[in-house]
C-alpha cells in the first residue's frame, strides 16, 4: 500500500511539473481576462455560422428548450435567449468585426502555455498573433458541433423535466454531450496552439479527460446559478455586478483545470517520449 502512494505521488509530481515552479493562479488569472473579452463574441460567431447551416428558426426552436430549464435566479434563461438572437441577428460586416475580440482568446491561451512549456518564446513578438491565428480554425467545426448539442437538447430537457431516474439520465445524456464536444477542442488546443506540440496520443487522451473534467464542472455552474443565492449582498446589492464575478469565478476555476490538463499532457508526451 505504501509503495502504491509513493508511485502515485510521483506521478502527480511529474504530471504537474511544467506549472510547479510558475504561478498558476496567475496564468489562469490572465486567460481569463481575455476570456472574458473573447467569450461573447466567440458565442456569437459560433451561433451565427450555425445558423446559416441550419436556419435561424431551427436554432431558435432548439435553443428555447436550454432557455427555459436554465436558471432564472441570476438571469441565465434571459442572458441566453438574447446572446441566441444577437448571434443570429449578426451581419457579415459585424461578424467580421467579432473576429478580432474572439481571436484574443487564442493569445491568452498562447501566453500562458508558452510560460509553462516555452519560457524562451515568451519575449516574441508573435506569441500573441500565432495563439489567434491558430485558434480561429475551430470555428469551422463550431456549427456542427454546437449543432450535435441542440438536435440532442429536446430530448435530454425533456427527461430533466420529468425528474426521478430520467432527470438523473438526462443529466447523464448532457455531460457525454458536452464532453464529445470539448474533446476536439481540446485536442486542438493542447496540440496545436501550445508551443510544445505534445504527440497526438497523448494530446487526445488528457484532452479528454480534461473535457470530462470541465463538462462535470459546466453542470457544476448551472447546478450554482440554480441556487437561491443573493450574489449581490457583498457588493451593497447589485445583483449584476455580484453575477458578473460569479460568472468570472468559475470562468477562471475553468481555466485552472485547463491548464492542469496542459501540465499533464506535456508530461506525458515527455515520458512517452523517453519511453520511446
Amino acid at each position: 500500500m505504501g509503495d502504491r502512494w509513493q508511485q502515485t505521488r510521483r506521478i502527480t509530481r511529474a504530471a504537474f511539473r511544467p506549472i510547479r515552479s510558475r504561478d498558476l493562479s496567475l496564468h489562469a488569472a490572465a486567460i481569463t481576462f481575455y476570456g472574458a473579452i473573447a467569450v461573447v463574441p466567440v458565442a456569437l460567431l459560433a451561433i451565427w455560422l450555425t445558423g446559416l447551416l441550419a436556419g435561424g428558426d431551427r436554432v431558435r426552436r432548439l435553443t428555447s428548450y436550454a432557455v427555459e430549464t436554465l436558471p432564472t435566479e441570476i438571469g441565465a434563461h434571459r442572458a441566453m435567449a438574447a446572446l441566441i438572437e444577437a448571434g443570429l441577428g449578426l451581419t457579415p460586416v459585424l461578424a467580421l468585426a467579432s473576429l478580432l475580440p474572439a481571436s484574443l482568446y487564442g493569445e491568452g491561451l498562447r501566453r500562458a502555455f508558452v510560460s509553462v512549456a516555452a519560457p524562451h518564446e515568451e519575449g516574441g513578438s508573435l506569441v500573441g498573433w500565432r495563439g489567434r491565428l491558430l485558434l480561429l480554425p475551430l470555428l469551422a467545426p463550431a456549427p456542427a458541433l454546437l449543432l450535435s448539442i441542440l438536435l440532442a437538447l429536446p430530448y435530454t430537457t425533456r427527461l430533466v423535466r420529468e425528474g426521478g431516474w430520467s432527470g438523473v439520465f438526462g443529466v447523464v445524456l448532457s455531460f457525454l454531450g458536452v464532453w464529445l464536444v470539448l474533446t476536439p477542442v481540446l485536442f486542438w488546443v493542447f496540440r496545436v496552439v501550445g508551443p510544445a506540440a505534445p504527440d497526438w496520443l497523448s494530446a487526445l487522451g488528457i484532452g479528454s479527460f480534461t473535457a470530462a473534467n470541465l463538462s462535470g464542472f459546466l453542470h457544476g455552474f448551472l447546478l450554482f446559478a440554480s441556487l437561491p443565492l443573493d450574489l449581490g449582498v457583498p457588493f451593497g446589492g447589485f445583483d449584476a455586478i455580484g453575477g458578473g464575478v460569479a460568472v468570472l469565478l468559475w470562468l477562471y476555476l475553468f481555466h485552472v483545470i485547463v491548464l492542469a490538463g496542459y501540465s499533464a499532457t506535456l508530461a506525458l508526451s515527455r515520458w512517452r517520449a523517453q519511453r520511446a
